[in-house]
């Protein structure tokens, strides 16, 4: 019996259990296009659906053991041949069929009963088919750890809590011949002019500074890459990225253990992806100018004396009243902090005299360096965490906190003299509102009857530790004064790094912080 044969008949075995892959293909926006069509609409729709996945299935020996509703399932004895089939069904065309499809994968023990498909991977591989979009293909650790890693184009897409699975799942992506997922550092070096891009062959261009290089056409482990790299000056390797595509594991492992990142993409399709960044906004030639318009709207700004940004997440030391024994957020693309979301970049976690955070994307350097998705780091010492929201900063402070972390976001006030301003989760006017971060998600909780009543009359961090008019600023001419309008509810004032409760109206100063809960004003002159 050859190769083929065997796992043929694998593959088609109608019951017991089986190492396979699991694949599910999805027709994205399903229910809008069965909202606009009628019977036979929909039938054309899954015709179409079934015409385009069932040759390119059986075609890498698969087999298709069942539609659910717009959905297929179908295994495979190979985690490559499932992952080539999956490509070549998303190069279906959308325009012949009316389909744009979503593919998920995993790799695992499968009980097979009479025909169908039951088990852990067939329950995560519908899972991780909820995450994708629409036109990509995610996959598994167990696919990544079987599938030839040299054989298709991957990166991973990060961690992820997925219903119905315990912990969470790292996901990964096929990355196809013609798109390409810039990393964040790369995006904002093109939109900067600081994207320096060293091609095999011709000369190395002159650096801006801070430069972010991208190494285009050379073999991971070249002489040809050594001597490049040799060239230039002593960057931080978080700066040297490698364009590449169907990369061995070991030339993989060999260039970012040294904290530098991959570009996963075909030159054809880096190349598009650079131009749309950097491309004109009117590709005319044309120059505009403001009107005079815009000229009166400027001269009807009203001037302040003082402006109040909501700055950043301050972190409260645990055990807290014998009810929080832990806790954690996750910074958004926006620089917005949350107690769970399914967009989160970065998750903090706090500990008793402890703060770790985790990485969920693989875009996030610490101290300089890259750190790969899904690896925890414990900060002691300042240190500047990049992602895409920006530069965060974490400062390390003490007397019932344990650190802050700090970035600028858009929530901002601007006061002028002799006006009152009020902080707080439901100030009065004029106000700066605190973000809502209701959730328990965020909580691990202490033992004992105390913790059991706060989780439920649904405690949270930031309803206990903030009042609704928590505290008040007024700026005058040479000074400011921070007034504490809640008795309960600590206000403390953040400088240089020490922190010291405001228990009456204290004298603050532009740079100076306020912290109340896990909240960080910070006071900035107008600019």
């Amino acid at each position: 019996m050859n190769e083929a044969t065997r796992l043929t008949n694998l593959v088609s075995v109608t019951s017991g259990t089986a190492t396979m892959t699991v694949v599910f293909t999805d027709i994205a926006d399903y229910t809008a296009s069965v909202a606009r069509s009628d019977r036979e609409g929909v039938r054309r729709i899954l015709a179409d659906h079934e015409s385009a996945v069932r040759p390119l299935v059986e075609r890498f020996g698969g087999r298709v053991v069942k539609n659910i509703g717009d959905s297929f399932l179908c295994l495979f004895s190979s985690a490559t041949d499932a992952l080539r089939s999956s490509l070549e069904i998303q190069k279906v065309d959308p325009t012949e069929h009316q389909l744009a499809m979503r593919i998920a994968l995993t790799t695992g023990d499968i009980e097979i009963i009479e025909g169908d498909a039951f088990g852990d991977s067939v329950n995560l591989a519908s899972r991780i088919l909820a995450k994708a979009p629409p036109g990509e293909i995610w996959f598994g650790a167990g696919t990544r750890a079987c599938m030839n890693a040299a054989e298709i184009a991957w990166e991973s897409v990060g961690w992820f809590r997925l219903k119905g699975v315990p912990g969470e799942q790292q996901c990964f992506r096929v990355v196809p011949e013609n798109r390409v997922w810039l990393p964040h550092a790369v995006v904002a070096a093109a939109e900067s002019d600081k994207l320096v891009r060293i091609q095999q062959g011709k000369p190395q261009p002159p650096l801006p500074p801070d430069p972010i290089v991208l190494f285009e056409g050379f073999k991971p482990g070249s002489a040809n890459l050594s001597d490049a790299m040799d060239a230039l000056p002593v960057l931080d390797p978080a700066s040297l990225f490698l364009a590449a595509y169907r990369i061995a594991p070991e030339d993989r492992q060999g260039w970012t253990e040294f904290a530098s990142g991959l570009v996963i993409g075909q030159p054809a399709a880096i190349d598009a992806a650079i131009f749309d960044i950097t491309r004109p906004l009117n590709e005319t030639g044309e120059i505009y100018a403001l009107d005079g318009s815009a000229t009166i709207l400027l001269d009807r700004i009203v001037r302040t004396d003082l402006e109040l940004v909501l700055r950043g997440l301050a972190l409260p030391a645990v055990p807290l009243s014998d009810v929080v024994a832990a806790y954690s957020y996750e910074l958004l693309p926006d620089g917005h902090w949350v107690t769970r979301s399914d967009r989160a970049m970065l998750r903090v976690e706090v500990t008793p005299n402890k703060v770790t955070v985790l990485p969920l994307r693989n875009d996030i350097s610490i101290a300089g360096a890259l750190v790969p998705s899904g690896e925890p780091v414990e900060l002691r010492t300042p240190v500047a965490i990049a992602t895409a929201a920006g530069v965060v900063q974490y400062c390390p402070i003490q007397s019932g906190y344990i650190g802050a972390l700090l970035l600028d976001t858009s929530m901002k006030l601007g006061i002028k003299n002799g006006q009152t301003a009020e902080i707080g989760r439901k100030p009065n006017p004029p106000g700066l509102a605190f973000p809502s971060r209701e959730g328990q998600d965020n909580i691990r909780w202490c033992s004992g009857q105390r913790a059991a009543r706060a989780r439920s009359e649904d405690f949270s961090l930031d309803r206990v530790l903030v009042g609704r008019q928590q505290a008040a600023i007024k700026p005058e001419r040479g000074s400011i004064e921070l007034h504490p309008l809640h008795e309960e509810c600590a206000t403390y004032v953040l400088r240089e790094g020490r922190i010291g409760r405001a228990k009456r109206p204290v004298r603050v100063r532009i740079g100076d912080m306020i912290v109340a809960g896990t909240n960080v004003i910070g006071l900035r002159a107008p600019e």
